[in-house]
């Protein structure tokens, strides 16, 4: 499966760069190969400075050995080996009337000292952080996830829509980080699904990402903006370098995992502001999506 999944992720990862650089017009992906002494290593591309994309990074990696003492203590197990592989996304629009979006797939495992799997899961989502709230393209990219879960099971957009307005809450802020999307983790075969079924969903969730975005980019990337947009995109940055920094559970992995640092924080927007108790005016767009953000939306349901 190890095998299988790595190398469905190069593949997304070539479809996403390719389609990124032909709505850009502009900029190309740069590719960075890097090993990890303790083994493994990764494929980082990113774009800069592009017509649409100010600055975006599609990485895989796969990296294996034995399991840091701080993550043993973290999954509760003792000495053990790991593999893991995934493809981590996130783009950061010139235009601030498009949305940044942050997908992530991946897929891991664990071993015992006998090199025997003792538990492997699948994880990821995708989730759209806009500085301008623009209710139909909160609805698409809701709409496209749904039909992506649909299609395995049922419950599956609820339970994991629900997970995501969870998990992306800046809770020292006690607001959301965006409108949300999908997260899933540790994913195991089980009665449920089995192993390959678990892939079937996962890989699924990961064609959907670029039909749920790139309509929306081709919606807003043209759009007239003023300099004081602007200032607010890069406030609202700010909330999102904090939630990266503070709880991402995929940043403190490869933090604690000795990842490549260059890798692990190219999720970080270039320009960036923090004013001190900056708050927007009363009615304005800027108040309407903090009003939002401090309440999740069921988005399917305004479809």
């Amino acid at each position: 499966m190890k095998e299988k999944f790595y190398a469905y992720i190069e593949s997304l990862q070539d479809r996403i760069c390719s389609s990124l650089e032909n709505i850009d017009g502009r900029a190309s992906f740069l590719e960075d190969l890097w090993d990890r002494p303790e083994g493994g290593g990764g494929r980082t591309r990113v774009i800069q400075e592009g017509a649409v994309f100010e600055k975006g990074g599609v990485n895989i990696s796969k990296v294996h050995g034995p399991l840091p003492k701080s993550m043993q203590a973290y999954f509760g197990v003792g000495e053990s080996d790991f593999f893991a592989c995934g493809l981590s996304l996130v783009l950061h629009p010139v235009n601030p009337m498009v949305p940044t979006v942050h997908a992530n797939w991946r897929y891991f495992e664990l071993y015992d000292k006998s090199g025997k799997v003792v538990d492997q899961w699948f994880g990821g989502g995708q989730d759209l952080t806009p500085y301008y709230l623009f209710e139909e393209d909160a609805v698409h990219f809701h709409a496209v996830c749904k039909q992506a879960c649909d299609n395995h099971r049922p419950e599956f957009y609820t339970r994991y829509k629900e997970r995501c307005d969870s998990y992306f809450w800046n809770a020292h802020r006690d607001e959301a980080r965006g409108v949300g999307g999908l997260f899933f983790d540790y994913c195991r075969p089980g009665e449920d699904l089995s192993l390959d079924q678990w892939y079937d969903f996962v890989t699924e969730v990961g064609d959907s990402f670029l039909p749920s975005y790139l309509p929306i980019v081709e919606r807003r990337k043209d759009l007239d903006y003023s300099e004081a947009e602007r200032d607010w995109q890069e406030i609202r940055r700010g909330r999102y370098v904090e939630f990266n920094l503070v709880h991402d559970k995929g940043t403190l992995f490869g933090l604690r995992t000795n990842g490549r640092i260059e890798s692990i924080l190219m999720s970080l927007p270039p320009k960036v502001q923090w004013r001190y108790d900056h708050n927007p005016k009363p009615g304005s767009r800027e108040a309407r999506l903090v009003e939002v953000l401090k309440s999740p939306e069921n988005w399917v349901e305004k479809k």
